[in-house]
């Protein structure tokens, strides 16, 4: 049975690749977005919450991670070896890596919680060093499985699992901040 989804799910990436990343990645920001939620403590999912959190995987970050890949594989065509995946890791943690956290916590003030500019930029300025010092001693490990061990079409997939598990902490930090700032 496994083998049969995991066949399908390769024949649509194979037939729709963007339209299928962004599915994978809004399907998994929903599913790491309930275990977030689930572990803050709340009794009843916040079904708003959770489907705009999906709307960010399946409109910005599978996108996103689609054509980011594609651009890498572009820049560095034909190039192999440690040396080059080192140079994707820090390409990729000095662009994309500083980017997409901020997109995250500005789309979660912003969208998900509807808070005012002035009230997310404040929360922004206080808690997006903290989240990207987190962040490089987390993800250029799992850039460099992806480069090195993953198949182009399976960066964003392998990326978008790994953010599942990195979302909840964003999650959980965006709600404790939250709670800290309406107070």
């Amino acid at each position: 049975m496994a083998a049969m989804a995991g066949e399908a799910y390769m024949k649509q990436l194979r037939a729709h690749p963007l339209r299928t990343k962004a599915i994978t990645s809004g399907v998994l920001a929903g599913c790491s977005d309930a275990v977030a939620q689930k572990i803050s403590g709340v009794k009843k999912l916040q079904l708003r919450r959770l489907l705009l959190i999906m709307l960010y995987g399946f409109a910005y970050a599978g996108p996103f991670g689609h054509f980011f890949h594609k651009l890498m594989d572009r820049i560095f065509k034909g190039k192999k070896g440690k040396e080059t995946t080192a140079k994707k890791v820090i390409v990729e943690q000095l662009t994309v890596s500083p980017w997409n956290n901020m997109m995250f916590m500005m789309y979660y003030g912003l969208v998900v919680e509807g808070r005012p500019f002035t009230q997310v930029k404040s929360k922004v300025k206080k808690d997006y060093a903290t989240i990207q010092l987190t962040a490089w001693k987390f993800w250029p490990i799992v850039s460099w499985i992806n480069y090195e061990y993953m198949p182009l079409q399976l960066r964003v997939l392998f990326a978008s699992s790994v953010a599942s598990c990195w979302a909840v902490f964003l999650n959980l930090k965006a709600a404790r901040s939250s709670s800290i700032v309406s107070r």
